[in-house]
């Protein structure tokens, strides 16, 4: 009951701020439609109020028939001057409708209290819309992230059972971290045995500095991207199971599927053009990306 009596207050005191800016057409009795001349009327206001901007329309009844009937009275007549004006008009996007049905100050004379009423706002107001509404709009004020601390090693079994400890790319790390969406972050110094998806035993801590961002940021979303050197075509589609890979390391860790996706592109997005002069090209051209998609 509190919100519901706020919410005519509100609508109230919006009457009295738009004493100036309001329209009301009339209907006859018990009626929801509006008659020839109260239609003429709606239709002449609304053909010099075309840059305007409606802000709410309240329905109303007389004191004749019972509050349920005249409350869905009062409601048909706003639905009914809504649907004249709608596409015609501006109208807010939280636009909402009110009907009072009989509770309000009835006037004596009975023909005055079957109306709706369009409130509205002039077309040089528009830009000042909120504040003449009174409307405060909430500042979110995102804290910021708390800084994430990295360990400078990790340790990890070999898939032959040997333990191997590697330094981790803090920078790179942070730079993930810290990417936005849509940028994209070439993973250094991963390298594959040739012409396989098999990470070469000095590469996984690659994989590891990934992993450990992606679990330290749960809101990270990333594609992985293959692209292979060399060849004007990726017959074997290498890009993509290399790709594959860096994924199925991943989800098997338990990172969750739904932040991670991959793509193969062969040798259609090369850095140097194909075929390469040297090595150092060829290298560049063989590679594996992070797109950020959210973060």
């Amino acid at each position: 009951m509190k919100s519901y009596l706020f919410l005519i207050a509100f609508f109230f005191t919006l009457c009295n701020s738009f004493a100036q800016q309001q329209f009301a057409v009339y209907f006859d009795s018990n009626k929801f439609e509006l008659n020839a001349k109260e239609s003429a009327r709606l239709n002449a206001w609304i053909s010099e109020n075309k840059n305007n901007k409606i802000v709410a329309i309240h329905g109303y009844t007389d004191e004749d028939g019972t509050n349920v009937f005249n409350d869905t009275l009062a409601q048909k007549r706003v639905n009914s001057v809504f649907n004249s004006v709608k596409g015609q008009i501006k109208i807010r996007e939280d636009f909402k409708t009110l009907s009072f049905g009989e509770n309000f100050q009835q006037l004596s004379d009975k023909a005055k209290n079957r109306k709706a009423t369009i409130f509205y706002i002039l077309e040089k107001d528009i830009a000042r819309e909120d504040e003449i509404l009174g409307i405060k709009k909430e500042v979110v004020i995102e804290e910021p992230k708390p800084e994430i601390e990295y360990p400078e090693k990790v340790v990890f079994e070999n898939p032959n059972g040997t333990i191997s400890e590697f330094k981790l790319d803090r920078v790179f790390m942070k730079q993930i971290e810290k990417a936005k969406a849509g940028e994209k972050l070439k993973i250094e110094n991963l390298n594959f045995i040739i012409n396989t998806f098999a990470v070469v035993a000095e590469s996984r801590v690659k994989l590891f500095e990934l992993l450990l961002v992606l679990e330290s940021n749960p809101k990270l979303k990333i594609e992985i991207q293959g692209h292979v050197c060399c060849m004007p075509y990726d017959r074997t589609d290498l890009s993509t199971q290399r790709a594959k890979a860096v994924f199925n390391f991943l989800i098997a860790r338990d990172v969750n599927r739904g932040r991670l996706s991959y793509k193969g592109f062969g040798t259609t997005a090369p850095i140097y053009p194909i075929p390469e002069k040297d090595e150092k090209e060829r290298a560049a051209n063989r590679r594996v990306e992070i797109l950020i998609v959210e973060n």
